[in-house]
């Protein structure tokens, strides 16, 4: 039983690893959270994303002959697995949409 739930852990985080491919592709956005925001992000709000992309990627891999079937595991993937992953990890922290900060540094020339 435990190697079973190991192996489904280890291909969730493999397809979470094969979604990241477009972080470099991600929308840059301009909020400035406040420290509250950035703390209850933090401390509630990212690991209740984390379970849902390792719930939803457990989902995935049960429905993905079925979804495979039907013509739609690309959109299963979308909806179950990658999008709760960006929401995760690349959402700044304590910002409300998906995407990267600017970059606030000038660079001299």
């Amino acid at each position: 039983m435990t190697r079973k739930i190991y192996r489904t852990l280890m291909a969730t985080m493999a397809a979470c690893l094969l979604a990241f491919s477009s972080l470099g592709h991600a929308q840059a956005i301009d909020e400035t959270p406040s420290a509250l925001a950035m703390a209850g992000d933090a401390l509630f709000v990212r690991p209740v994303l984390l379970a849902t992309t390792l719930v939803g990627g457990a989902i995935y891999l049960v429905s993905l002959p079925f979804s495979a079937l039907g013509g739609n595991a690309a959109e299963a993937g979308e909806v179950l697995v990658v999008g709760p992953a960006k929401a995760t990890f690349v959402r700044c922290l304590g910002c409300s949409r998906t995407g990267r900060k600017q970059d606030t540094v000038e660079t001299d020339q």
